[in-house]
């Protein structure tokens, strides 16, 4: 079951982030998008009555009226992995963005998996953001012609610049 996260749940995406990243720094991330409250939404996926899988979106700033979102970060607990939950909290959320309006979505992954979902770098090109010029800088647009005008968008300052790695 995928359902919008709760309060309550926090302890527990917290864990799941960290299981699967292997470190603290996206679960960090969450908090601090919660503590400026920079987040659009987040959703978990429910098994047996644990979080087994979460993913984030916060808002962009863009030099245009339009909504504008960052996905991150996507995380599944490790023993649910290639089960097909990642697939689904992104699909789940792609249509949450489109209801909430938003006309294109920006994330820093891998480009074979969000490619899957229409993502591209190409789509991103015209986009001039910290993580410009990074293979796994991907756009997609929800609306028509989202991404295709050169644009400046800026990170909720949660990010802090360029990871090292893809979220």
């Amino acid at each position: 079951m995928i359902r919008y996260a709760r309060p309550a749940d926090r302890l527990e995406i917290g864990a799941v982030l960290a299981a699967a990243f292997g470190r603290t720094d996206e679960a960090e991330l969450v908090n601090r998008l919660r503590a400026d409250e920079d987040v659009m939404f987040e959703l978990v996926a429910e098994q047996d009555g644990a979080i087994v899988g979460h993913v984030l979106f916060s808002r962009l700033w863009a030099d245009r009226p339009e909504l504008f979102a960052a996905l991150a970060p996507l995380a599944v607990r490790p023993d649910r992995q290639t089960g097909g939950l990642g697939s689904a909290l992104v699909r789940a959320s792609l249509d949450t963005a489109r209801e909430f309006g938003c006309h294109g979505v920006l994330v820093l992954g891998e480009p074979a998996y969000y490619g899957r979902f229409g993502f591209s770098a190409n789509a991103a090109s015209q986009v001039s953001a910290p993580y410009r010029g990074l293979a796994a800088f991907q756009a997609l647009a929800l609306e028509d012609g989202a991404f295709a005008d050169s644009m400046s968008v800026a990170y909720p300052d949660a990010f802090g610049g360029a990871p090292s790695r893809p979220l």
